[in-house]
């Protein structure tokens, strides 16, 4: 909401507060669809949404292909990490040629992760308490956002391995940019003077 204001935008409505999903703005041609983190892209590649904000992990996971990302938002900044129990071997685990089980909801990034450094694995779906996993013998690795690490010290987990920096992203349709030059550029160059 900070970065909506700096850019000039302001809601009419509290969204912590509404339960509107479509909250009108100060500006009339403008108007704030509330979604999951996980169905921005969605939202924006079929045109419901001219533009939207999402996070790598989303984008990279769930398919920011085909969208234009022009800028980095720099907020809700975390790390994609790997991490393991304490005084798991980790480097061992993951020799070329190795089989590891690894807990996430990341599934497509963590593929190509291990993939990249030729390490086979056994990925297992979860949709949360990912630290849980290696600590009940689920897997022996864990692929998700850290952003201080408490949760995994309080876990008896340590992050090991760096994936991806992640942060917010703004995703526009590029159908949109074509035919609505006129309104949706300056909304971009908003965004990006709003950055500065």
């Amino acid at each position: 909401m900070p970065l909506l204001q700096a850019a000039g935008i302001r809601a009419l409505e509290d969204p912590e507060q509404s339960r509107k999903l479509i909250i009108s703005t100060n500006q009339p041609q403008v108007q704030l669809i509330i979604v999951r983190a996980s169905d921005v892209p969605t939202y924006v590649k079929y045109g419901a949404a001219d533009l939207g904000v999402a996070g790598k992990d989303v984008l990279d996971e769930q398919g920011g292909q085909g969208l234009y990302q022009p800028l980095d938002l720099g907020i809700a900044r975390c790390r994609m990490m790997v991490a393991v129990r304490e005084g798991f071997d980790y480097a061992k685990a993951v020799q070329q040629g190795a089989r590891l089980r690894v807990a996430t909801k990341y599934v497509q990034t963590a593929r190509q992760h291990f993939a990249a450094k030729g390490v086979h694995v056994d990925l297992i779906k979860l949709y949360g308490s990912m630290e849980l996993a290696p600590l009940v013998g689920l897997a022996d690795a864990i692929v998700d956002l850290v952003s201080t690490g408490g949760t995994l010290k309080a876990n008896h987990l340590v992050a090991v391995e760096e994936v991806a920096q992640i942060s917010s992203r703004l995703v526009v349709n590029p159908a949109a940019l074509k035919l609505k030059r006129a309104f949706m550029q300056p909304m971009i160059d908003a965004f990006t003077k709003a950055l500065d």
